[in-house]
């Protein structure tokens, strides 16, 4: 373990890369969304993106003891059930894309599926019909392709809870569910298909503390009531990271 924290020290951008990662968590621990959208457009500037994709998935340990539990008591179950087991399959032609695709389309494609999700929340779209098992896997095969090949896995899942008619509560539970166990799952299967980064498990060590207390101020300042507030607070964040993130020199 001492060693494999010596090795993260040293990785240039470090206390950048941590503030990031406490943005991102304080983002997510209030909106129960939000913290790959933040975290991976503004990352990719320190980091190659296979790299800050491995490191930020080790980090949602932290979201184990932070947001998991009580969201277990509120969420739909068997909806987030489907949805994981089908993210768990899709993150495999997911990583292989990662693995393949070069580093700038990866960069762009970053900003890009960020800024897309911006438009989409703030265009408030909505369903009307309740959704069913072909719903809840078609939002898994997103998450898992989508999050596998950039580390984004949020924006479907998001979308899809933010368009349906859940309470504050049970949208946020089920989102926070959703995006934990399905980043946690890009580990063993960036492991099986030989694509973790040398310093990818040295960097997220070192951002599971700084994710924590992210998620731990960001749950504190939540409050089912001012959902409108929170939700503005990460557009506005969440905008900027994307935009910053574009691969353009000026």
């Amino acid at each position: 373990m001492p060693d494999l924290l010596l090795a993260g020290w040293e990785i240039p951008g470090l206390g950048w890369i941590m503030a990031i990662s406490v943005l991102a968590g304080l983002v997510y621990g209030f909106a129960g969304f939000g913290s790959a959208l933040i975290f991976m457009p503004l990352a990719t500037l320190f980091l190659a993106p296979p790299l800050a994709v491995g490191a930020f998935s080790l980090s949602s340990l932290a979201s184990l003891v932070t947001l998991v539990p009580d969201a277990l008591r509120v969420a739909d179950l068997r909806a987030t059930g489907v949805m994981l087991a089908t993210a768990l399959l899709a993150l495999f032609p997911g990583v292989w894309l990662l693995t393949s695709l070069p580093v700038m389309w990866l960069e762009w494609a970053v900003s890009l599926t960020v800024l897309g999700t911006l438009v989409a929340l703030i265009a408030g779209w909505r369903y009307t019909r309740p959704p069913g098992v072909p719903a809840w896997i078609g939002v898994g095969a997103g998450v898992g392709v989508i999050g596998g090949a950039t580390g984004l896995n949020g924006p479907v899942v998001v979308l899809f809870q933010l368009g349906g008619q859940d309470s504050a509560v049970r949208s946020r539970a089920n989102t926070v569910i959703v995006l934990t166990f399905s980043s946690l799952a890009m580990l063993p299967v960036m492991a099986l298909q030989g694509a973790m980064p040398a310093g990818a498990v040295s960097l997220g060590l070192w951002l599971v503390p700084a994710y924590a207390v992210g998620t731990l101020i960001g749950r504190a300042l939540f409050t089912p009531a001012r959902g409108r507030l929170y939700r503005t607070v990460a557009y506005v964040i969440i905008g900027a990271a994307g935009l910053l993130g574009l691969p353009i020199s000026f």
